[in-house]
């Protein structure tokens, strides 16, 4: 009897710990099946919030300024979510912040929910842009030279030829293969290529490697730029300022100036008067001074809120923005060769912030000019484009005073030239009128930030980000 009680003690105790494992197994079973489940139906709602995004990738792109999903409304913005056989499983709710003025960056929030787990959500949020044609340092439309003295801290781009005798830190690209360098006699020359000792071989001996003129290397053939599209329709811009931003009518004397400033305003002032043109030597004779001599001053205005400034006369420019994002074109209608407006910078143009927030863009008809009386270090922060002439300094002498010989000049931007760019002139190889330093600064925030009606590449949004916040 004993015996049999105990038998049973331990059948009891080994019944029970069966249970409990058995229990902890089903358990442990049950809680798999759920998470797996779980998991899946996770997944399935996050590919509901991202079908959210790309929904509103497709809108932009067939819609490129509608921010408001086609409604004109604030959102958020609800959309039904059907699987491929026509049943309703969900739902994506939308949250759009457009662009700021002139920027193309656009965010994208997506919450994804399955009507199986409403109290289950994911979220992404998608940051697209349209890149801008202000993607060089430099880009020309002529043959160049970037003499000694030169830093280029971005890429630099030609149609034609280039001779670089300074040191590029980014590439150096020509559409061309050889072409017949313009300063000096000889065969043809590699199209880019550079005069510093040990100087390039003639075709078709092989480039060499030369990572103390171009660190970054360089490349000849490339496809060809339309400079046609990142000169902006100055017609347009015209058309913008007249109706939402500020238009400045022809000055019937010698242009305007306007004197930018930190408080969101600018000065304008009625250019009467220049300093007369000086001579230099017979094979260019005398040479305007695109420098301001008297002038009368108008008013102070508010920088517009959609940025847009546009001059109908020669126009200089000068002074410092804050949080501020501003395009200024000058031109002359209808257009005629002979009339064509230049923009002008004597002295500095500034910004205060340097993470995108302040950009500077400025088309003129014709020419962007370095006058005469320039400041002897001159810094300029804007992205400039010289739509039929140059980017660019004239040639003065010494008969034309101290200032023809400049210290340094910065530019920090980047340089859209139809002619050929130069704020230094050699004579032979001798530094000899001009800017002596130049140093040519890419502001990467152009790409996809650029002055308000900047020419774009595309009308197509690019992801630039992407991420899963939920």
């Amino acid at each position: 009897m004993k015996k049999q009680s105990q038998i049973s003690i331990y059948l009891i105790i080994y019944s029970s710990i069966a249970i409990f494992l058995l229990s902890g197994l089903i358990i442990w079973i049950n809680y798999f099946i759920l998470s797996t489940a779980k998991d899946v139906y996770k997944k399935r709602i996050l590919q509901i919030a991202e079908a959210g995004a790309e929904y509103y990738r497709w809108h932009l792109n067939h819609s490129p300024k509608d921010y408001t999903d086609g409604t004109n409304q604030p959102g958020p913005y609800v959309h039904n979510f059907y699987d491929r056989k026509g049943n309703l499983i969900g739902k994506f709710i939308l949250e759009i912040t457009p662009p700021p003025t002139g920027s193309t960056i656009v965010k994208i929030k997506s919450k994804g929910i399955l009507n199986e787990y409403p109290n289950l959500e994911k979220i992404v949020e998608v940051t697209l842009g349209i890149p801008s044609f202000a993607k060089y340092s430099s880009v020309l439309n002529d043959n160049v030279r970037f003499g000694q003295g030169t830093y280029v801290y971005g890429e630099i781009y030609s149609n034609k030829g280039i001779r670089f005798d300074g040191v590029a830190y980014n590439l150096v690209s020509s559409a061309l293969t050889t072409y017949d360098d313009p300063d000096h006699e000889g065969p043809n020359e590699w199209a880019v290529h550079t005069h510093v000792n040990p100087i390039d071989p003639y075709p078709p001996t092989p480039l060499p490697n030369r990572p103390d003129i171009f660190k970054a290397g360089r490349k000849v053939g490339v496809p060809n730029v339309d400079f046609n599209g990142i000169t902006k329709n100055l017609s347009e811009i015209k058309n913008i300022a007249s109706t939402s931003g500020k238009y400045v009518g022809p000055s019937n004397a010698q242009g305007y100036e306007i004197v930018l400033k930190t408080d969101g305003t600018f000065d304008l002032y009625k250019v009467t008067q220049k300093y007369p043109a000086c001579y230099t030597y017979s094979s260019f004779g005398y040479v305007d001074t695109w420098s301001i001599k008297n002038k009368t001053f108008i008013g102070n205005f508010q920088i517009p809120a959609n940025g847009v400034i546009f001059v109908e006369d020669n126009l200089w420019v000068s002074g410092q923005i804050n949080n501020k994002r501003l395009l200024i074109g000058s031109a002359r209608f209808p257009d005629q060769i002979t009339n064509r407006t230049n923009i002008i910078i004597n002295q500095s143009l500034k910004y205060t912030n340097y993470d995108g927030k302040d950009v500077i863009g400025l088309i003129a008809q014709n020419n962007i000019l370095i006058g005469l009386k320039s400041e002897d270090n001159l810094r300029i922060d804007a992205a400039l484009v010289a739509q039929n002439g140059q980017v660019g300094r004239l040639y003065y002498s010494y008969n034309c005073g101290a200032e023809y010989k400049r210290n340094s000049i910065t530019v920090y931007g980047m340089i859209g030239s139809n002619l050929r760019y130069g704020f230094s002139w050699v004579c032979g190889d001798i530094y000899c009128s001009g800017y002596k330093d130049r140093y040519l600064i890419y502001d990467a925030n152009l790409l996809f930030g650029p002055p308000p009606e900047f020419p774009l590449t595309t009308d197509f949004y690019d992801i630039l980000k992407w991420q899963e916040i939920k």
